[in-house]
């Protein structure tokens, strides 16, 4: 589907596209290109969300500093019927770690926590087997630490905050292999970030967050969110679908109120705004920035697809850092590609539908019609 698009969109811009030289300053996209991926891109997420009176999507594209797409589809609260918008608040699921890894890379910039720092170094009465695991095993899942979510109590009934997760994994008399052995994605090392940015910082990692990224890059609404202590503006909320279609309420559950591997809220006119910060190099010290936009390896050399809080990939010669987040009544994905500033933001209250392979799908169209109309960085 996506090539065909593209194959349309050429034909119709025939020779208004840049030349093949184009430089950097040149890379936006000429009107008519715009508008025409505009329109495909509205047709490829109506198709997904039809109905406009259930649950639904934020979607927004921009590329090089300009937003060529950015629509919202369905409604936030079908009890209230507020539709949703480029402006509405989204709980971002495990997109949220990136916001948690560049909060322990500030750290380390400003000089109050090392990479290779223990769990012991940090948390003193951590049993013996987090001496070695450090804040780098943490950052790209090669901890080997145990996921917190089968070891909650059978029943528990209150939600799990970070500091309760790591109360469970001190409880443990050693991880699930020695650390750096090998890649295992990690919800629990992503609390335990939470709980080092808090012990270094000597904020609530809330409030670090704030301070730190939210507040300066004018992300305003965004927020680790704290029942009782935070609101979320415009929110959505988050919904699952019934056997016979219907949709019923599933906002929260009791793995929730963790925030540090994924309770922070954005919209995806905010997230536009990080995503910007990142490619202007206003986000993290360059060192520490191409850290996390490298992959990471295991101890005996092997890479894995995985830096600190991105997924990243090359296709065809061009590098793209990503992540997914699913949780109770949200489904999101979010996309960069640096070497043409390009953002592809899907965010999602509702489940059964598949954010991360439509976001790839106009990621891809942006690029091949960039590509064809002689754009390049």
């Amino acid at each position: 589907m996506v090539r065909c698009l593209v194959g349309m969109l050429v034909m119709v811009l025939g020779m208004t596209g840049c030349g093949a030289g184009a430089a950097r300053s040149e890379l936006r996209m000429e009107p008519k290109a715009r508008k025409l991926i505009a329109m495909h891109v509205d047709r490829m997420v109506a198709e997904a969300y039809p109905d406009a009176d259930a649950p639904g999507c934020a979607v927004l594209v921009r590329v090089d500093g300009e937003t060529i797409f950015a629509r919202g589809y369905g409604r936030a609260h079908l009890e209230t019927g507020e539709p949703i918008t480029p402006e509405t608040h989204f709980r971002l699921a495990s997109v949220s770690k990136q916001f948690t890894a560049s909060a322990t890379l500030r750290l380390v910039e400003q000089g109050r926590l090392r990479l290779d720092e223990s769990l012991t170094d940090i948390f003193p009465d951590f049993p013996a087997y987090g001496r070695a695991i450090t804040v780098r095993h943490l950052l790209d899942h090669t901890s080997g630490l145990r996921a917190y979510e089968g070891l909650m109590p059978r029943g528990t009934t209150v939600p799990i905050l970070d500091a309760g997760v790591l109360e469970l994994l001190a409880a443990q008399d050693s991880g699930m292999f020695l650390p750096g052995e090998q890649y295992s994605y990690s919800n629990s090392g992503y609390a335990v970030l939470a709980m080092i940015v808090e012990a270094r910082s000597g904020k609530r990692f809330a409030d670090f967050l704030h301070d730190e990224f939210f507040a300066p890059l004018g992300m305003d609404g965004t927020v680790a969110f704290e029942n009782g202590r935070s609101e979320v503006p415009r929110r959505a909320y988050g919904y699952r679908r019934n056997d016979d279609g219907t949709w019923r309420f599933a906002d929260q559950s009791m793995t929730s109120s963790v925030l540090g591997d994924g309770g922070i809220y954005c919209s995806a006119t905010n997230y536009a705004r990080w995503a910007d910060a990142h490619f202007a190099g206003r986000v993290l010290r360059e060192d520490l920035h191409r850290q996390a936009w490298t992959r990471s390896a295991t101890n005996d050399g092997t890479p894995i697809g995985y830096g600190f809080g991105w997924y990243l990939e090359e296709v065809d010669g061009i590098s793209r850092v990503f992540h997914t987040g699913s949780t109770t009544g949200f489904n999101n994905s979010a996309r960069l590609v640096p070497s043409h500033r390009l953002c592809v933001v899907f965010l999602s209250n509702r489940t059964g539908t598949e954010p991360a392979a439509l976001a790839a799908d106009i990621e891809r169209l942006v690029l091949e019609t960039l590509a064809r109309t002689g754009a390049k960085p």
